[in-house]
């Protein structure tokens, strides 16, 4: 198989996992070429019928360094994974109705969530802005390349929201924002795959209420040091009480990256 055949394989299968995102057929084609297999393989999970009662597929995906950075102490971030991993973010925007965000990542990185660098449909953009301290200048706010979602507290939902945002309010729960109550909502407004693309918080939030069904973490060969943890999550007892799971290792350009089958699960926090 020479190199236009391989890209055309890849392409194919590419094409039938966003026809499978919109309901299209179950049966994916048989890989002939590596790369087409490794499409496959990592992103046929993402089109699966949501397996949870709340009737969405919650997937996530973080990048950090090796010794567990997702930024600099200054909260510097691009880039930190290659790439490779970049377009794997785009291809994860692009299998989702709804690629989320919270309030801190938007600040930080004026990020526009759009799918740029794979062919595919921009999902919604949700931004989790519990207690609306975000301003109208960010893009997601400004650009109208896709819907966008302001999430906040239902006792913050007096104000206009910035730009042409659409305004959603959620019952409070710990931390913030009651996730499950979000998730609910989103359903009930079609989203049946949510992808939460960061921070290391949200992600974290989401994993310790045990509302994350795929966890990818690429992670680069970096070392940064002193920095922003790639996860804060509540403390445990004992490793034995920590999250085990099922794992399958791929190559991303010079990055790892970890295919976490997590299934809602959570561990046993203090």
């Amino acid at each position: 198989m020479d190199g236009a055949e391989r890209a055309a394989d890849a392409a194919a299968m590419w094409r039938a996992l966003i026809a499978r995102r919109g309901g299209g057929p179950r049966v994916l084609p048989e890989p002939a070429d590596e790369k087409a297999a490794t499409l496959k393989a990592l992103f046929a999970p993402l089109t699966e019928p949501p397996a949870a009662p709340d009737g969405v597929l919650v997937s996530a995906h973080l990048a950090q360094s090796l010794d567990g950075r997702i930024a600099t102490a200054s909260g510097a971030s691009r880039w930190i994974s290659g790439e490779a991993d970049l377009a794997h973010t785009h291809r994860m925007r692009a299998l989702a109705q709804g690629v989320l965000v919270g309030a801190g990542t938007v600040r930080a990185d004026d990020p526009r969530l759009t799918v740029r660098l794979v062919p595919g449909p921009n999902p919604v953009r949700i931004i989790l802005d519990p207690e609306r301290r975000l301003e109208d200048r960010h893009a997601v706010f400004r650009d109208g390349e896709a819907p966008t979602w302001l999430v906040c507290a239902e006792d913050r939902a007096g104000a206009q929201p910035p730009g042409r945002a659409e305004l959603i309010a959620v019952p409070r729960g710990p931390g913030g924002i009651d996730l499950a109550a979000l998730l609910r909502t989103l359903r009930a407004r079609g989203i049946s795959h949510l992808f939460v693309e960061g921070g290391g918080v949200t992600v974290g939030r989401f994993l310790a209420a045990g509302l994350i069904d795929r966890l990818h973490v690429a992670v680069a060969p970096l070392l940064i040091g002193s920095g922003v943890p790639a996860l804060q999550l509540p403390e445990i007892a004992a490793p034995e009480d920590g999250l085990r799971f099922a794992v399958v290792l791929h190559r991303l350009g010079e990055d790892v990256l970890f295919d976490c089958a997590i299934a809602r699960r959570r561990p046993t926090w203090r």
